[in-house]
């Protein structure tokens, strides 16, 4: 059974452009955790895990300003409480859609607050969780739109809730790499 691939979908020759902020923290243990949302319910992406991000707006002077207007807008996240680390490797995909993701060192708020039209959940995820392998899977899945069935490889969370897709592939090669202190966190 073949893989997921991005070869599996015709990708539109002009994307539009998108960002995301990959927000990370250190609890009052000292350790690693990384904030994602659950979109609502409805649409494309409806109900699964995501980064804080989306479209980029003229008014952006850049795509970080994008990550930056679309986290707050998202989950109240102020842009003052966020140290950009590094931009990450683009991430195309079958929806139209090139996100720009960035890697946030963040201030986190005392209780988190998100735009309810758009996100149902905040989630906060310890990188020692991501990084076990036990919470690691693959599986073959066939979803509308698809080719036929294919193997996903995803992150199984507490919840029943499975990270893959874009927000896999951001993730998935920056956990060992930020457990290692890469970056300042």
């Amino acid at each position: 059974m073949p893989e997921l691939s991005l070869h599996d979908f015709p990708i539109p020759k002009n994307l539009r452009d998108s960002a995301v902020l990959v927000p990370v923290f250190r609890d009052a243990a000292g350790e690693l955790q990384v904030v994602l949302v659950r979109r609502a319910a409805f649409g494309v992406h409806g109900g699964q895990l995501a980064f804080p991000g989306g479209k980029y707006e003229p008014q952006d002077e850049d795509l970080q300003a994008t990550a930056l207007r679309e986290a707050f807008e998202e989950v109240h996240l102020p842009p003052a409480n966020v140290a950009i680390l590094a931009a990450l490797p683009t991430v195309p995909v079958p929806s139209g859609f090139r996100i720009s993701p960035f890697l946030g060192r963040i201030r986190r708020p005392e209780t988190w607050q998100w735009q309810t039209a758009e996100i149902d959940e905040v989630l906060e995820i310890p990188l020692r969780y991501l990084a076990d392998a036990a919470n690691h899977a693959e599986e073959v899945w066939e979803l509308a739109g698809w080719p036929g069935p294919r193997r996903v490889p995803f992150y199984r969370l507490a919840g029943g809730y499975q990270l893959w897709g874009a927000s896999y592939r951001i993730i998935q090669p920056l956990i060992p790499r930020l457990l290692a202190g890469e970056w300042e966190v």
